[in-house]
């Protein structure tokens, strides 16, 4: 069973609604004590990597962390950011992606072109051998006036997947389950002249209320916890369970808009019932403005400001958005 709370007024007798896609849903799955989020995000993904026509590999690298983003990032209960980013020494060697509230995504990948195609040619394509050893940082960012909080996890050969697990295990010691996927398809319709990217993601937590399920030893504060560094699964079946339906998941499931998130739930959850929640819409919406380049230029030293001159006018373009701000050196004498 898949149930939404809904109003009368914003549903008629009978209907139910669908989500479809860049929008996130959360959901929970009382008899299991889970609850999570999934999503899947199609035009707005395929705009953001559309626009800086990225090979292949570093496209799906990003699709990726945009997907982990938008599934953590759209969980802020205040008016803030979360920001994904990876620092390594792969030809891949920074992705970043931010989530700003209430909706707003942006992404960006910067890769070594010679080196990534040399990494393509002898076959090491992988993302994990794209992104090469380095770290992953997770920031939340309430705004100017209050602290930031950011986690560091290492990425050495791990899969995304992998990392936001050892995340929730070290920073919030929360059982968490992760599942992304990302594909290039031909959709039908009138847009079945090109492929379009699409991605999906799956996020479920144990969050038990029961007495019996929080002494679990893989809980913190739970029995055993002094021996346990929150690896191991709790012996409750209700969390064996719940892995056990997620690792049937399927890749094509994540991204197919046929199937689609409620479907998706419904699938893994349907003997125990899952409850759906009206979620977040995502778009894509920078940040950037002329007031605030403008800002940021007017820090500059004459030095730097006589470097940025080219032909006559300072340009300035934005890494996440491409859009392009033309300025007159005069204006900043």
């Amino acid at each position: 069973m898949v149930s939404r709370p809904v109003s009368a007024e914003e549903r008629k007798l009978g209907e139910f609604g669908f989500a479809g896609d860049d929008h996130v849903v959360p959901f929970d799955v009382e008899p299991l004590d889970v609850r999570g989020r999934a999503v899947q995000l199609g035009p707005m993904l395929d705009q953001i990597l559309a626009r800086h026509t990225y090979p292949e590999p570093v496209a799906r690298l990003l699709a990726e962390v945009m997907v982990l983003t938008v599934l953590l990032g759209s969980a802020l209960k205040f008016d803030g950011k979360f920001i994904v980013q990876t620092r390594t020494d792969g030809p891949v060697d920074m992705l970043v992606a931010d989530f700003s509230t209430p909706s707003a995504v942006r992404a960006y990948a910067r890769f070594d072109e010679a080196a990534l195609a040399d990494a393509v040619a002898a076959g090491n394509d992988t993302p994990e051998a794209l992104l090469g050893a380095g770290v992953l940082a997770l920031t939340v960012d309430q705004g100017p006036d209050m602290q930031r909080y950011q986690g560091i996890v290492q990425l050495d050969g791990s899969t995304l997947e992998d990392v936001a697990r050892t995340y929730f295990r070290q920073s919030e010691q929360i059982p968490t389950e992760v599942r992304l996927g990302v594909a290039k398809m031909v959709l039908p319709g009138a847009e079945a002249t090109r492929e379009h990217w699409r991605a999906g993601g799956l996020l479920l937590q144990f969050l038990p209320g029961s007495p019996e399920r929080m002494r679990m030893p893989d809980l913190h504060g739970g029995d055993g916890d002094e021996e346990n560094d929150g690896a191991a699964h709790p012996d409750d079946d209700a969390w064996q369970e719940a892995l056990a339906l997620m690792a049937t998941i399927e890749m094509t499931e994540l991204v197919d808009p046929t199937v689609g998130t409620e479907r998706l739930l419904y699938r893994l959850f349907h003997e125990h019932g899952v409850r759906v929640y009206e979620g977040t819409t995502v778009l894509d919406d920078c940040s950037c403005s002329r007031d605030k380049i403008r800002t940021i230029l007017e820090g500059f030293t004459p030095e730097e400001m006589a470097e940025s001159i080219e032909d006559g006018v300072i340009r300035v373009t934005c890494e996440f958005c491409s859009t392009e701000y033309d300025f007159d050196p005069a204006e900043f004498d």
